[in-house]
């Protein structure tokens, strides 16, 4: 159940008071010093944002998926990088524990992940396994009451500041089966971190290679204690994690939507201001009807998550349909602006290249296909 509407109004003001008065007005700043101030995330902490989806009995707000998505849609009204700082902890850093993990090891990470004090991140990714999860090649052989990991996971977000890493390796025979999740602390020796990298958007947000080189961890590190279940656990958090994806898509579409009309009613061209143009009215109202199409169905499948109800289809449209939206969103804000919109001085521009990593991680849009069409089809 949804808590009290007065309580939830109160949070969701909060937040769009956070997002308006806080973080808008530096976005340029972390575009220039490519790094997130460490006020702005001490202010995270003190909201209670790293530990949105934690439940409460181990320190979390324990939002609903309804409540989430509906935060998320105003934090995705700024620069993505600003949620990334805490998305990992509410998403796949902390959910496999939640959902797979013992009673110590929640009693252990959940209270410290949800103040903030440590930063969970999620090492799944390989250099040569990406969209095939199922195929990872970082090893983890035990040796008495340890296990002992070697390889190099890639693009891990939060890696240069996590302070553990829910990661996946290898403990059995080729394919699924043979996956194990771990709770690896970061300062684990053995582990080293690559560069940070380069990348297109999303600038403020750290990511790089987690390079394991024999680091010795405890068998009390499995999550949950069990041995093959981490394949298993991935899956069981992605329904959420597409969902959370999904509204953060629809609140960045929703600030292109505001920045374009912005700039068409206050901007002049043959005698009026653009806005007053068919074309650019007709980019305006596309763009208006497919954001709301993306929040419609991303509330209506949260509902049904917290209902219980089986929807890995509908998540993985919302996933589709949002980060496949807020490209062609972002793409028309740019045509609306014109030579402006090509300018770094106007926010469409790095939204325009920030919004173009959704349709990569998390899963592709064209796992998110395969998935959707293996729903429609099953049983037939």
């Amino acid at each position: 159940m949804i808590r009290e509407p007065d309580l939830l109004a109160s949070l969701v003001d909060t937040v769009r008071r956070f997002v308006d008065e806080r973080l808008i007005p530096a976005e340029a700043r972390v575009e220039e010093e490519n790094a997130i101030p460490p006020s702005l995330i001490d202010e995270m902490r003190a909201l209670g944002l790293f530990g949105m989806s934690i439940p409460e009995d181990y320190g979390g707000l324990g939002l609903t998926m309804e409540e989430e998505v509906i935060i998320g849609f105003e934090l995705g009204r700024t620069s993505a990088a600003f949620r990334s700082v805490f998305g990992t902890n509410n998403g796949i850093g902390s959910q496999g524990i939640i959902v797979d993990g013992t009673e110590a090891q929640k009693r252990y990470w959940l209270p410290r992940m949800a103040s903030g004090e440590v930063i969970g991140s999620f090492a799944l990714t390989e250099p040569d396994v990406g969209s095939d999860a199922g195929a990872v090649r970082t090893m983890a052989v035990r040796d008495g009451d340890h296990y002992i990991l070697n390889g190099t996971k890639r693009f891990i977000t939060n890696a240069p500041v996590a302070g553990v890493f829910t990661l996946m390796a290898r403990t059995g025979e080729e394919g699924p089966g043979g996956v194990t999740a771990f709770l690896v602390p970061a300062d684990t020796p053995g582990i080293t971190l690559g560069r940070p990298d380069r990348k297109m958007g999303q600038r403020g947000t750290k990511t790089c290679d987690v390079i394991l080189d024999n680091a010795r961890i405890p068998a009390e590190a499995v999550i949950g204690g069990i041995e093959g279940q981490g394949f298993k656990t991935a899956m069981k958090v992605l329904n959420r994690g597409r969902l959370h994806i999904a509204s953060i898509c629809v609140g960045q579409a929703e600030r292109l939507c505001e920045e374009s009309v912005n700039f068409a009613t206050t901007r002049s061209q043959f005698g009026k201001p653009i806005a007053q143009h068919q074309l650019i009215q007709a980019m305006l109202a596309d763009s208006g009807t497919e954001t709301w199409a993306g929040r419609s169905m991303v509330l209506e499948t949260a509902r049904r998550f917290d209902k219980g109800e089986r929807i890995i289809r509908e998540a993985a449209g919302c996933k589709l349909f949002c980060s496949e939206m807020v490209g062609r969103v972002a793409d028309r804000a740019v045509q609306i602006h014109g030579g402006s919109g090509y300018i770094q001085d106007f926010a469409v521009e790095h939204f325009y290249r920030d919004v173009r990593l959704f349709r990569l991680y998390e899963g592709t849009s064209q796992i998110q296909q395969i998935i959707i069409a293996r729903e429609m089809c099953a049983g037939r």
